[in-house]
């Protein structure tokens, strides 16, 4: 069995029931085409990087399916193309780490904040955070007594070039 992701953008100026009409309508083609929807997402409205139909938001679908072989793909996206009401879509597949990093996100383990005393449980024993914290690293007597020089140094350079003028 194959993973594939199928992403597609709606035109945010069709009604709320044609929005969703028109994505149940491909979940609908996707299972006709004999695929099994592992998750569907709605993730709603959201601004676009660059406008697209001179539209600045759509409404995003994701839906990923578990088919025996990819030969829906080529249907779909060519249902997708003559679909005015589609603004983009793609089809990809996914490889083992796709779907595993698809599970981790809807089992909440990736791209929610976790309070802080949950986080720092999961960091092993021995190890220290150090992001955002100077280090304190230990200062060698040879670098104390070289400064120490060279402040003594500048000194009495000061104290000559004041007594030449």
């Amino acid at each position: 069995m194959r993973n594939y992701e199928v992403t597609f953008l709606v035109d945010p100026v069709l009604s709320g029931e044609e929005i969703k009409a028109t994505a149940q309508n491909y979940v609908e083609q996707l299972k006709s085409h004999g695929a099994t929807i592992v998750h569907n997402d709605e993730m709603g409205l959201r601004q676009l990087a660059y406008p697209i139909n001179k539209r600045t938001s759509a409404v995003y679908y994701c839906v990923e399916v578990q088919v025996p072989n990819g030969e829906f793909v080529s249907k779909i996206e060519l249902a997708m193309r003559r679909d005015e009401r589609i603004m983009r879509f793609l089809c990809f597949a996914l490889n083992k780490y796709g779907i595993k990093y698809n599970e981790d996100k809807r089992a909440g383990k990736i791209g929610k904040k976790r309070p802080k005393a949950e986080a720092e449980a999961d960091v092993p024993k021995g190890v220290t955070k150090t992001l955002g914290k100077p280090k304190k690293t230990p200062v060698k007597p040879e670098a104390i007594k070289t400064q120490a020089k060279m402040s003594e140094s500048k000194a009495a350079v000061a104290e000559v070039a004041g007594e030449e003028e």
